[in-house]
């Protein structure tokens, strides 16, 4: 079960639309019941936690098991001092015990032992008091790591052999990334690489999301409640937009209900869901931000700086690669190889990266409008030069994805340009060596692609033509702009490479080349 609309935790609101879980985490029941252990990780908020909590009430209400949900959070400070960790974890344990499982399946007084032993002899202690055999579900249980989490690790390994009576009949890990990703401090790895302390686990289970049935079902749920209508073309478009991500699904329709359409007599339209994907990637609320703010660790900036690049992507490990899918930024096409997740996480991570230059740019006066505000191309080409010859090489310097710094700065500058309500949309994936921009200011439509001149690689000037060509035909356009960056080891300075040449493509559409 997922429950909408609260975005930012447990739903608090009177009216709560759900979908059932079961189709999308198959098995659950039969693994417990075969006394099996094993680890539920998937992306933060798409219902892991909501899904486990209707689950063990389930169990516990069949009269067949004592199941619960608990938190390993708690312990999050004692990483160094396994003891510390496990009194913190314990605790929390016991209140969540008493708030949700019934009096002859709580937890005895925890017995007295050593640290490094004293989950160990808890489970024990309780599994053998418990009426029924108990089921334990381990939420945020990689927010534990180096010592704290080994320890936890090895406790649960140690007591399994003597389930159900001796210790719990099945316990499921819940968090962000499978066993062997979870971090640690040994070896010299961050992270455990093996999933040795925690080899008793049966399966590895991640939990998909909606399909576009199950989006078009819980927004049915609303019409059906309010009377407000989701026009098919508008649900089509959210699972465009989010590929069901279950907190995104939810938050845009928060917006679209509570914010731009709370008469329930306004249909929800193609129009407004495109209002709501702005209000949320410009709002950057805690779950985006998250994301995005992992950009800056290597692994991953190894892998989403060549894709945004259009660049393949160097030799990687496969568990560097494996690691951004579980987070959620990329999935494995159907179509073969990475892609951004969705076009809503593809905007939030250009859009933080540009936030650099952006804040580094100077006043710019714009110059591009005309006295009826309208966009004027011309106009604006002649400000991007002025400004490219002046704040060029030194905003480059600024960026903190080198091989796309030119790529950075550019939408910098067109972000100054739509900023007031218009927008700039890309588009870039992995072996197209290419970036592509749309420009849409009110009427005003500019199609721009991105290429760049490497050291030993031919000018990249034909391609980018035939390139252009295919994305203008896509909207519907007959000019467009193709901005070669030469970043060649020899490059002439900028003032003497800046200029630009209108030429006609194979396509018969006029083309402005720009060379920066």
């Amino acid at each position: 079960m997922v429950r909408w609309f609260n975005t930012t935790g447990p739903c608090d609101t009177e009216i709560h639309y759900t979908v059932t879980s079961s189709s999308r985490l198959p098995n659950l029941e039969r693994l417990i019941a075969q006394r099996n252990y094993f680890v539920l990780h998937a992306p933060r908020q798409v219902g892991k936690t909501t899904a486990m909590l209707a689950l063990a009430k389930k169990l516990t209400d069949s009269g067949q098991y004592a199941a619960l949900v608990v938190s390993a959070e708690l312990g999050a400070p004692f990483s160094d001092d396994p003891g510390a960790m496990e009194l913190a974890i314990l605790e929390s344990w016991r209140i969540d015990a008493q708030t949700y499982l019934p009096d002859d399946c709580l937890p005895p007084p925890w017995p007295k032992t050593s640290a490094g032993q004293q989950i160990e002899a808890a489970l024990s202690a309780w599994s053998e008091a418990a009426a029924r055999p108990l089921v334990l579900f381990i939420d945020e249980i990689d927010t534990l790591q180096d010592a704290a989490l080994i320890s936890v690790l090895r406790q649960l390994r140690n007591g399994f052999r003597r389930r159900p009576r001796g210790f719990p009949q099945s316990v499921t890990l819940i968090g962000l990334r499978d066993v062997r990703d979870y971090k640690v401090a040994s070896g010299g790895s961050t992270r455990l690489t093996t999933s040795s302390p925690f080899n008793i686990k049966a399966e590895s289970i991640t939990m998909r999301n909606f399909t576009a049935a199950e989006v078009t079902e819980l927004y049915q749920q609303h019409t059906d409640d309010t009377g407000q209508l989701f026009s098919p073309a508008a649900t089509e478009l959210v699972f465009e937009l989010t590929d069901g991500q279950p907190w995104l699904v939810n938050a845009l329709a928060r917006q679209l209900v509570e914010v731009l359409a709370p008469d329930p007599t306004t249909t929800i339209t193609p129009d407004l869901v495109q209002q709501a994907k702005e209000i949320l990637i410009k709002r950057q609320d805690t779950h985006l931000d998250s994301l995005a703010e992992r950009l800056q660790e290597k692994r991953i900036k190894a892998i989403i700086e060549p894709m945004l690049a259009g660049l393949p992507l160097p030799v990687t490990s496969n568990d560097d690669r494996q690691y951004l899918v579980d987070l959620g930024l990329l999935k494995r096409s159907q179509a073969g190889g990475l892609v951004v997740t969705n076009p809503i996480y593809r905007e939030v991570l250009v859009r933080f990266l540009v936030q650099g230059s952006q804040d580094s740019l100077p006043m710019i006066s714009p110059t591009w409008l005309t006295t009826e505000g309208k966009l004027d191309i011309q106009a604006l080409l002649d400000a991007f030069l002025a400004f490219w010859r002046q704040h060029g090489e030194p905003l480059l310097n600024s960026a903190a994805y080198h091989e796309i710094a030119p790529h950075l700065v550019l939408m910098a500058f067109l972000h100054r340009v739509v900023n007031g309500g218009s927008t700039l949309d890309r588009e870039y994936a992995i072996g197209s060596d290419r970036m592509d921009l749309c420009l849409r200011y009110g009427d005003v439509i500019l199609g721009i692609e991105l290429k760049v001149w490497r050291d030993k690689k031919a000018d990249p000037l034909e391609q980018g033509l035939e390139q252009l060509d295919c994305y203008l035909a896509r909207l519907d356009k007959d000019h467009g702009w193709l901005v070669i960056f030469d970043r060649r080891t020899q490059a002439l300075p900028m003032a003497e490479r800046l200029a630009t040449d209108t030429i006609r493509s194979n396509g018969q559409r006029s083309i402005t080349i720009i060379r920066a």
